[in-house]
C-alpha cells in the first residue's frame, strides 16, 4: 500500500513508512509538553483511510495528473482511535481540512469501520503495532488535566494538532523532494547562542560613546538579565521608550532560555516595519542562520496541485530565534487550518517576547490573555510583556489573581530619569489639519503623526502644494522596501542636521528608531501619545528637551477603535480644570486610564471575546476561527465573522507592488516559476508587499487593477506613487476600461 504517488525519483511513498515516520516525528514534537503518546497514536492512525482499496486504486489511476484522489480517508482513523483518544481524534479528521467541532466527530460512523472490515484488516496488517491502541481504555490517551478545564483541553488540542500536521507535512515533503528523511533542525545550544549575542553586544558597547543615556541602558540591561534566572512565568518590562528594549528583551529571552533549557525565543511586534528593522539587528548579532523573520500574510492554496507544489511556503518556526508580528502569532494560534497551525507546537518550552504589548486589540484581549496564561502554566512557555505603557492586565478577571514580576527595578523612577521631552497641548480652540501642517512646517526637522492614511496623504499634499522640499510620507500603503528607504534617508538627514519634515501614520510609533527634535501627534489613546513622544529627542544629545505637541484637529479622522481611548485621554490627560497639566507618561494616571478604558470598552464582556471563549469551551474550532452559525436572511444558517477571533477588524489582502521596483516583479516571477523554493522566495518577496483592506477589492475600479496570482497573493498592476505608495483614493467607484 502507498501513502503518496511517485516523487522526483519515481518512487511511491510506502503507507506504513509514512505512518510510522509521522507518528515518531509527531511524538518528538509533542514531547516538550508531555503529549508524546497521544501524538504518536494520531500520527499512526492519521492516514488509516488510505487502506481502502478504492483509495489505493484511485491513487494509481490519477498518478501523474492534476486530478486529486478524491476518496475520503480522514474518517476511518478518527473513528478507530476515538474510543482511546476521545476528542483528540478530531486532529485526524481535520489533518487536511482543519479542526472542526465535537459534533462532527460524534457523527462519524463509516460503513467499513469495524475490525472485521477489509480496510481495517489491511491497516492492521501493515501496522500491527496500532492494535494496542485499539485495546486501550476509553479516553486513556487524553492528558488527565484536560478533564478539569475545557479551555486547557482546547489549547492542548491546538498544540497536539500542530505536532501532527507538521510531522505529516515534513514527511510528505521529504518524500516528494526525494529525501531519505524529513529535514528537522537539531535543538540549538541556547547557551552558545546567548554567548554569541553577548559578544556582539559588547562590541557594540565598545563602539558607542560613553553617554549618560547609554549608562542607564546598560544598567537596565543588567537588571533585566539578572531576572532571567527566575522560573517559567509571565514577566513584565515597563520601560520608557529609548531605553533599548529591542536588545534588553532579547537578552532576557536568551539568558532565560539558556538557564532553563528553552527551545527558542520568539519576538513579536505590531508592525512589519518594526519586524524588518529588529530582524536585521538580530541577524547581525546572532547570525542569519539563527534568525527567522516571519510576517508574510500570504495564504497559499491548501488543496490540489498548487498546495503540493507550494508545500514549502508555510513556515513551521524550526529556528532558535523567530521575529514575527502579533497578528501572525495570534491569528495562527486561534486558526483551525493546518498550514497556519503547524508552527504552534514550537510555542511550548519557548520564550515569547510581546513587544509593544499595549497594541493588543481589546475585542479579543480576553482570549489572548487566557491563552498566554495557559501556555505559561501548562506548556512551559515564558512570556515577557514589554512596553513603555504597560497595560494593567491584572485588573481583568482572566489575570486578576496572577502575579507578573517586573524585570525592571523601580520603573517610575526610571521614567523620571529618562524624561527627555516636554509636552504641549493644542486643544482649544481646535486647529484644522492645514493649520497644524503649516505650524509644523515652521520647524526644519519635524515629525507629524496622524491617525489615518487619508490624513497623512492630505498633509503631505498640503506641504507639497506649499512648495516645501525634503518632505517625507510614511504609511502602510507603502511596501517595506519603500518604507525602509524613506526611513534610512530620514535618519541620515536628522543626524546631519539637514531639513526634513515627515508625516506618518502610527506605524512609526511601535519601536521605530527615529530621533526628531519636534513631534506633533494627533489626539489618540494615551499609549499612542507616549509612543509618539518616544520618537522625540530619543538620544538626549542636546541641552534642551524635545518638544511634543498634542493637537486635536477639528477635521482629522481616526480609526473606529480609537474613539473610546481618545475620549478617556481627553478626560485624564492634558490641561485639567484645576489648572494642572497631566502628561501621558504619568504612570499612576496611566494605570487608572487603562482600568477606565477596559470598563468603557466592555473588554471582558465584549460580544466577540465572549463568543470566542464560549466556542473554545465547546471545542468548536470552526466557530472560533470563522464565527458561530447564525440564522441567515437568505434562509438556513451562515457563519457570523464578526464573532470570530481576528486581530484586525479590517481583513487584508497581500499585494505585490511591482511598479515600485523592477526587482519586485522579478522576485514574483521566481516565486511562480520555482515553487520548490517557495519558502525563501516568499521571504525575499515580502519587502515589496503591501497589505490592502479586503473591502477595497469589492470596488470594480480597484478590482480591475489588483489581480490574484497565487493563493490570496495579488499584484497591483497600476502606478505606484513615489511618495505614498499604492493610492486608491482616486480609484474608488471609478470605472476602469
Amino acid at each position: 500500500m502507498y501513502a503518496h504517488s511517485v516523487n522526483i525519483n519515481g518512487d511511491r511513498h510506502g503507507f506504513s513508512e509514512h505512518a510510522r515516520a509521522t507518528a515518531e516525528l509527531a511524538a518528538r514534537f509533542a514531547e516538550p509538553f508531555g503529549y508524546s503518546e497521544l501524538a504518536y497514536a494520531l500520527g499512526l492512525f492519521h492516514d488509516c483511510g488510505k487502506a481502502r482499496c478504492a483509495w489505493q486504486e484511485k491513487l494509481l489511476r490519477v498518478e501523474g495528473t492534476d486530478e486529486p484522489v478524491g476518496v475520503p480517508h480522514k474518517d476511518l482513523g478518527a473513528h478507530l482511535l476515538k474510543p482511546a483518544a476521545g476528542v483528540a481524534a478530531m486532529a485526524i479528521h481535520g489533518h487536511h481540512g482543519g479542526l472542526s467541532n465535537r459534533e462532527e466527530l460524534k457523527e462519524l460512523d463509516p460503513e467499513d469501520g469495524d475490525l472485521t472490515d477489509e480496510p481495517v484488516k489491511r491497516f492492521l496488517e501493515a501496522l500491527p503495532e496500532a492494535k494496542e491502541f485499539l485495546d486501550l481504555p476509553v479516553n486513556s490517551l487524553l492528558p488527565p488535566e484536560w478533564a478539569g478545564s475545557r479551555l486547557l483541553a482546547e489549547l492542548g488540542m491546538r498544540l497536539v494538532f500542530s505536532a501532527l500536521v507538521d510531522a505529516d507535512h515534513l514527511d510528505t515533503s521529504a518524500h516528494f523532494d526525494g529525501l531519505e528523511a524529513p529535514r528537522v533542525s537539531p535543538d540549538t545550544d541556547m547557551s552558545a547562542l546567548r554567548d554569541t549575542f553577548e559578544r556582539a553586544r559588547q562590541k557594540r558597547i565598545a563602539d558607542s560613546e560613553d553617554s549618560p543615556i547609554n549608562r542607564v541602558r546598560e544598567e537596565v540591561y543588567r537588571t533585566a538579565v539578572s531576572h532571567a534566572m527566575g522560573p517559567t512565568d509571565i514577566y513584565g518590562m515597563p520601560a520608557p521608550t529609548g531605553i533599548g528594549k529591542t536588545l534588553t528583551s532579547a537578552g532576557f529571552g536568551l539568558h532565560h532560555a539558556a538557564a532553563h533549557g528553552k527551545k527558542r525565543v520568539i519576538v513579536t511586534v505590531p508592525f512589519t516595519t518594526v519586524t524588518a528593522q529588529n530582524a536585521a539587528e538580530y541577524r547581525e548579532m546572532l547570525g542569519a542562520e539563527n534568525v527567522l523573520e516571519h510576517h508574510s500574510a500570504v495564504r497559499m492554496p491548501e488543496e490540489g496541485r498548487q498546495a503540493l507544489q507550494y508545500r514549502h511556503a508555510t513556515e513551521n518556526w524550526d529556528s532558535p530565534f523567530i521575529v514575527t508580528t502579533t497578528v501572525q502569532l495570534f491569528d495562527s494560534l486561534f486558526s483551525r487550518k493546518p498550514a497556519r497551525m503547524r508552527k504552534l507546537h514550537r510555542l511550548a518550552d519557548s520564550v515569547i517576547i510581546l513587544d509593544e504589548v499595549q497594541a493588543l486589540p481589546l475585542p479579543v484581549l480576553t482570549p489572548i490573555l487566557d491563552a498566554l496564561r495557559t501556555l505559561s502554566e501548562h506548556f512551559g512557555t515564558t512570556v515577557l510583556l514589554a512596553s513603555a505603557t504597560l497595560p494593567s492586565f491584572q485588573t481583568l478577571d482572566v489575570w486578576r489573581d496572577l502575579k507578573v514580576p517586573e524585570i525592571v527595578d523601580a520603573p517610575a523612577e526610571l521614567f523620571k530619569r529618562m524624561r527627555r521631552v516636554n509636552y504641549e497641548w493644542w486643544l482649544d480652540p481646535r486647529p484644522t489639519l492645514s493649520e497644524v501642517a503649516d505650524h509644523a512646517a515652521e520647524h526644519e526637522q519635524v515629525l507629524l503623526v496622524v491617525n489615518t492614511t487619508d490624513d497623512a496623504r492630505r498633509i503631505y499634499q498640503h506641504w507639497e502644494e506649499s512648495g516645501l522640499e525634503n518632505i517625507v510620507h510614511l504609511s502602510n500603503r507603502m511596501c517595506g522596501a519603500h518604507l525602509k528607504a524613506e526611513l534610512d534617508g530620514m535618519r541620515a538627514r536628522l543626524a546631519s542636521g539637514e531639513p526634513v519634515r515627515v508625516v506618518s501614520t502610527q506605524l512609526i510609533e511601535a519601536g521605530v528608531d527615529i530621533d526628531s527634535p519636534v513631534v506633533y501627534r494627533a489626539m489618540a489613546p494615551a499609549d499612542s501619545l507616549q509612543q509618539a513622544a518616544g520618537r522625540a529627542n530619543r538620544e538626549n544629545k542636546g541641552a534642551e528637551f524635545g518638544r511634543v505637541i498634542i493637537f486635536d484637529a477639528s477635521d482629522m479622522s481616526q480609526p473606529a477603535g480609537y474613539r473610546i481611548g481618545s475620549d478617556i485621554t481627553r478626560q485624564y490627560f492634558g490641561p485639567q480644570s484645576d489648572g494642572s497639566v497631566i502628561d501621558p507618561d504619568n504612570m499612576e494616571v496611566l494605570d487608572s486610564y487603562y482600568q477606565v478604558l477596559y470598563r468603557r470598552s466592555n473588554t471582558e464582556n465584549a460580544e466577540r471575546a465572549t463568543a470566542v471563549q464560549a466556542n473554545r469551551s465547546k471545542l468548536d474550532f470552526q466557530a472560533v476561527a470563522e464565527g458561530p452559525l447564525r440564522p441567515s436572511p437568505a434562509g438556513g444558517q451562515a457563519r457570523e465573522p464578526s464573532l470570530a477571533f481576528r486581530m484586525l477588524d479590517d481583513d487584508t489582502v497581500p499585494v505585490v507592488a511591482i511598479k515600485y521596483d523592477p526587482e519586485a516583479e522579478q522576485r514574483l516571477n521566481r516565486l511562480l516559476s520555482e515553487p520548490e523554493r517557495s519558502g525563501p522566495l516568499l521571504r525575499e518577496l515580502q519587502p515589496y508587499v503591501v497589505s490592502l483592506p479586503r473591502r477595497l477589492l469589492q470596488d470594480p475600479g480597484i478590482q480591475a487593477l489588483c489581480k490574484p496570482v497565487l493563493g490570496d497573493l495579488h499584484v497591483w498592476d497600476h502606478e505606484y506613487h513615489p511618495a505614498y505608495g499604492i493610492d486608491t483614493s482616486t480609484l474608488i467607484e471609478r470605472t476602469v476600461f
